[in-house]
């Protein structure tokens, strides 16, 4: 989001939603547990105009390379370095400004990037805040191709709506907004197949977090990176289910920290190294606040 975004949140508009969502969450089953392991913290520095601001990332290249997004319409490739496997440094190689179908530079309000998908094609799939929209990038430096937008889109609260972008071995992309539950107080999940959007199914919220960004792993399962603000800083969660015919299941809480953990984190890649081990990298957002630090966390996740 972009925060200013998290840092203007207001407590009691958060307790308030977190009071509701546990009143709806005490109704379902309770996830099983199966923790994940810290591994490392890498904090990224770099004196750049576009530096900051990251919603989105994607790790490739069995942990070599990651492909970055900023909520100001920045896609940004780099390569990392590893020492013992940890992260020791980032290269940025390239640093696109996005567009829009029209060929104009994004900015402002139309420009909020928050969610990013990778097709098998190299394609970028994008997802937008301000305008709740879903565009392909063919290049980086291209056009916007805007998918069509579905009436829920256009009915999304500003600067709480399509949040994530996750895509599945089978190419359909998978988005769900911040803070815009349905009338059943659950979390709305919206799914393109390559020629429309349906809403195959909802995730249950729990506690005061809030969905910031989403990916599928190489073992096909779906994960959620959440966060929660309090007066002592920031929160993490991470949950992860099986989606089968009958809609997601296998609820399972991998990763919840205390406050201040972590810094604000809002993008999600789940990879696997060439052994197979798999793992969870995140970013944080620094809203593009000096009080504020551009981590890159990572985690060993269990099968």
């Amino acid at each position: 989001m972009r925060r200013r975004s998290a840092i203007k949140l207001t407590l009691a508009f958060a307790a308030a939603a977190g009071l509701a969502a546990a009143a709806f969450a005490a109704s379902r089953p309770a996830p099983a547990i199966s923790k994940a392991q810290f591994l490392g913290s890498y904090t990224w520095k770099l004196k750049q105009p576009w530096f900051g601001g990251f919603s989105a990332l994607k790790i490739s290249a069995g942990g070599r390379e990651m492909t970055v997004l900023s909520d100001r319409a920045t896609l940004v490739t780099t390569s990392l370095q590893r020492k013992d496997g940890l992260i020791s440094g980032v290269t940025a190689h390239s640093a696109h400004g996005l567009r829009a179908s029209t060929g104009k530079m994004l900015t402002g309000f139309a420009g909020d990037s928050e969610g990013l998908a990778i097709a098998p094609d190299g394609s970028r799939y994008i997802s937008f805040e301000g305008a709740a929209r879903v565009a392909r990038y063919r290049r980086p430096d291209g056009r916007a191709k805007v998918l069509p937008r579905p009436k829920a889109f256009r009915k999304l609260p500003l600067n709480k709506s399509l949040e994530t972008l996750a895509i599945n071995a089978r190419g359909h992309l998978y988005t769900l907004p911040e803070r815009a539950f349905d009338k059943h107080g659950q979390i709305p999940v919206w799914r393109w197949n390559s020629s429309r959007w349906s809403r195959p199914f909802s995730l249950p919220p729990r506690g005061g977090f809030l969905p910031v960004d989403a990916d599928f792993g190489p073992d096909g399962r779906f994960y959620l990176l959440e966060r929660d603000l309090t007066l002592l800083g920031f929160r993490s969660r991470l949950r992860r289910w099986d989606i089968t015919a009958a809609g997601p299941e296998n609820e399972t809480m991998l990763l919840q920290t205390g406050p201040g953990t972590h810094d604000n984190l809002e993008g999600l890649s789940v990879w696997a190294d060439a052994a197979g081990r798999m793992f969870a990298t995140m970013v944080s957002d620094d809203n593009f606040l000096p009080v504020q630090r551009t981590e890159l966390v990572e985690y060993a996740l269990p099968r």
